[in-house]
């Protein structure tokens, strides 16, 4: 079967107004969740997939909207009719989680005990609270049970939270390029972003709605860092090596190197769409995930609850999150007598090849899928 796109998608939204416990002990109630759905829910209701997205991602995991056609889901390589994730037979939910900038209530939204943005004072979450959240979703959809939970980067971190978390509600756990845990490198990357923002005299302490500005100089420091990360190092060696805008030196400190005139667009374009406040949030629920925190640092003993079978893959050139972080996971699951499912690919392009198309991959996911939709159909 030839691929295509599921074509033209609508957000949808589900309202809780019941509290939601947060991990830090407080709770936000009456909050607001954005969703989209492909494919249609088998009569068990055994075919649903939920994708969980990464830092700067959001529901829009697949097709286009009527509107805005050239809007395509960042996932929609992976996911669509004749994909990997084939939405002829599996019916795919992309949840925006608590505290982004895409339609689920964040810090942009209105505090109902005051009628202002939060700004500030929406609290602080974790990758926890976010499957708590998405848990919620699910029972409202009437999702017992997930054929899988998938995502690449911190969504992997959020699959397998569900799999600890919620072991009986997932057939399958698919975490793509992740890590057990950041690193102290990756934290310090992360803190560096932040006092990016936070140094920004736009930011107001995080109240810049009040003001009326946005505080996209410190928003382009942090994506222009993130980026780099994302890519490898021979990546950005093809891509732009040493190559001069204009073929010589200016003996200035403007723009002149192929790669700062890469860097300086990403930024731009993420200050003009993404929120100062969510990228605070999110960064530090990446720096939190440690489900062997409570476990003395155990992450056999964190993972023994999982009953899902696992899909892990790692990429060679991710030194974000690389091979040997997966492989910590991988002997985990191992040692706890999980079926588990694991590839290194060799690919030039870093951290950012989960969302890029790689035979290899792609034909490693759709198998692995093949064999889940045996399974829902028996």
């Amino acid at each position: 079967m030839r691929a295509r796109s599921v074509g033209v998608v609508a957000p949808k939204s589900m309202r809780f107004a019941e509290p939601l416990r947060l991990t830090s002990g407080a709770s936000i109630a009456d909050y607001t969740l954005v969703y989209e759905t492909y494919g249609e829910l088998n009569a068990a209701r055994s075919n649903a997939v939920l994708i969980c997205h990464a830092l700067n991602a959001s529901h829009h995991v697949a097709g286009v909207y009527a509107d805005d056609p050239k809007k395509v889901g960042w996932w929609d390589n992976m996911v669509g009719p004749g994909k990997p994730v084939d939405t002829n037979r599996f019916f795919v939910v992309g949840v925006n989680n608590l505290g982004s900038c895409f339609g689920s209530t964040g810090p942009m939204s209105p505090d109902p005990a005051t009628g202002k943005p939060y700004g500030a004072r929406f609290p602080v979450v974790t990758v926890e609270d976010w499957v708590d959240a998405q848990a919620r979703l699910a029972d409202r959809l009437g999702i017992d049970c997930w054929a899988a939970v998938m995502g690449g980067s911190l969504g992997g971190m959020q699959a397998l939270s569900w799999s600890v978390r919620y072991p009986q509600r997932l057939r399958h756990c698919v975490a793509i390029a992740t890590t057990p845990k950041l690193s102290a490198q990756n934290i310090a990357f992360n803190d560096v972003a932040r006092t990016a923002i936070q140094s920004d005299p736009d930011f107001h302490g995080g109240d810049y709605y009040a003001h009326g500005v946005v505080p996209r100089r410190g928003l382009r420091v942090a994506r222009m860092l993130g980026h780099i990360t994302y890519l490898s190092g021979e990546d950005m060696a093809v891509k732009f090596g040493r190559e001069l805008r204009n073929g010589d030196y200016a003996f200035g400190y403007g723009v002149e190197f192929e790669v700062e005139s890469y860097l300086r667009y990403q930024g731009d374009k993420f200050s003009e769409y993404f929120d100062a406040n969510t990228y605070l949030l999110i960064t530090r629920a990446l720096d939190y995930f440690d489900p062997a925190k409570d476990y003395g640092g155990d992450l056999t003993a964190a993972l023994a609850p999982a009953r899902a079978g696992f899909l892990l893959v790692s990429f060679t050139t991710d030194w974000r999150f690389p091979p040997a972080r997966s492989r910590e996971i991988v002997a985990a699951l191992i040692d706890n007598r999980r079926d588990v499912t694991y590839a290194e690919i060799d690919a030039p392009h870093g951290h950012d090849a989960f969302l890029l198309d790689d035979a290899r991959y792609h034909r490693l996911v759709a198998a692995y899928f093949d064999n889940i939709a045996a399974e829902v159909t028996r």
